[in-house]
């Protein structure tokens, strides 16, 4: 590790809690990124020289709050002096500095943190971007290059978003238990979101530091927090064996390579038993979720030691369940590929039409669509799915998949025709 490594390492691990206390502090999302960034600048200066302070955290804190003070103090000079009984509050803004952060102060900042980064007033784009931004430290180059848009267009976006929250008014008194919990199925979507817009960005991925990775070390965090909660369990066991996939996801060209065609042997053994071990803790709860649901299908690929050995018909009946938790077109979707391996592929077609209307810009509908037809032999119908397909695409892995099936039908078209 280079001689500042140890030092971006431990900021980044420290970021959410002190972001998080900051945040309590300012109760001003802008204030408390500005005191941090300082905070961060000044350990890069002070800590090579005298080493890292014996509480990172609790540092950083302390630095920032000194630093956000001075910076209300600057523009107070700008403005008019408050009330006399205001002037003559005997607590003074610096006197608790060195506070104790006990385990529900940390618990709870962390969880306000990322919950103000996943307010329901934010479209979903919006609540990634501020997440990335607020609670991972990523640049707003990185994000932009991660959602294909302009750095000033990125920009735009999480000032529009901080805007939007500060005009919602988030409170900042510590969650009862039952707002609790909705935060906290909040938060674990729009983790689930993070690592999603990682996964679907191809072989690199669009940003310098992986949104997968970033989810899962989110993830974890959560869990610390609150490992008795089975759907953060569910979470976390999910996004590890979907990551574990990553080296056979690709070949040497870039090419996606479907879950059946993977060669299994580099699938990340040790990141399958960590999820096994936290789905089986989950489990043991007896209260499912979706995401439990979905760890749970991810789990049956993951223990088939080869693709023929999978267990459809107990896929087929997660999917069920999945469609009763949390009802979806993408959920009866992804169910009619286990249908199609039990039933065939005119059964998976028929479980699919009436989904169409709802689904006709999704790529995915298009290529399954395709894939069916041609199994088929309706060549000329999966022609024009697969053209659909492709033109929906995200990704030039995505596209360059499709192209394939294409160029395979348009040969076998014209063969029939001659």
């Amino acid at each position: 590790m280079s001689e500042l490594g140890w030092i971006d390492l431990a900021l980044t691990s420290a970021r959410p809690q002190a972001m998080g206390a900051l945040l309590r502090y300012f109760r001003d999302l802008d204030l408390a990124e500005e005191a941090f960034q300082e905070a961060c600048l000044r350990a890069v200066r002070t800590w090579p020289e005298k080493g890292p302070p014996r509480d990172p955290v609790a540092w950083l804190i302390l630095v920032g709050r000194n630093s956000g003070i001075d910076h209300l103090r600057k523009r107070a000079r700008q403005q008019p002096l408050p009330p006399e009984e205001m002037l003559s509050d005997l607590d003074d803004a610096e006197s608790d500095l060195a506070e104790r952060l006990d385990g529900s102060h940390y618990r709870d900042d962390i969880l306000r943190l990322l919950f103000v980064c996943c307010h329901p007033d934010l479209p979903a784009t919006q609540q990634i971007a501020l997440a990335l931004r607020i609670v991972s430290g990523l640049s707003v180059r990185q994000i932009a290059r991660a959602f294909l848009v302009s750095e000033a267009a990125m920009e735009q976006r999480i000032t529009r978003a901080k805007a939007k929250i500060a005009a919602a008014g988030v409170p900042f008194e510590t969650p009862d238990s039952v707002s609790r919990a909705e935060r906290l199925g909040a938060v674990a979507s729009m983790l689930y979101l993070v690592f999603n817009e990682g996964y679907s960005a191809g072989e690199t991925g669009r940003a310098d530091k992986p949104f997968c990775e970033e989810a899962i070390r989110l993830a974890r965090l959560l869990l610390r927090l609150f490992p008795s909660e089975p759907e953060i369990i569910g979470l976390t066991a999910l996004l590890l064996l979907q990551h574990s996939r990553l080296k056979a996801r690709f070949d040497a060209n870039g090419q996606i390579v479907l879950l059946e065609d993977q060669d299994r042997s580099l699938w990340d053994g040790r990141m399958i038993r960590e999820a096994l071990a936290l789905l089986d803790k989950a489990i043991r709860h007896r209260t499912p979720g979706p995401f439990q649901v979905q760890a749970a299908i991810a789990a049956l690929h993951a223990r088939a030691a080869r693709a023929e050995d999978t267990d459809w018909t107990e896929i087929d009946l997660l999917y069920q369940s999945l469609e009763r938790l949390q009802p979806s077109p993408v959920v009866t979707l992804n169910r009619a590929v286990a249908v199609s391996r039990l039933q065939g592929p005119e059964a998976a077609l028929a479980l699919i039409a009436p989904l169409e209307e709802r689904l006709d810009g999704y790529f995915y509908f298009h290529g399954l669509k395709g894939g069916l037809l041609k199994q088929l032999g309706r060549g000329r119908e999966a022609h024009e799915a697969f053209e659909r397909a492709i033109a929906l695409a995200t990704t030039p892995a995505e596209a360059a998949h499709i192209r394939q099936h294409l160029d395979c039908l348009t040969g076998d078209i014209a063969a029939g025709a001659s």
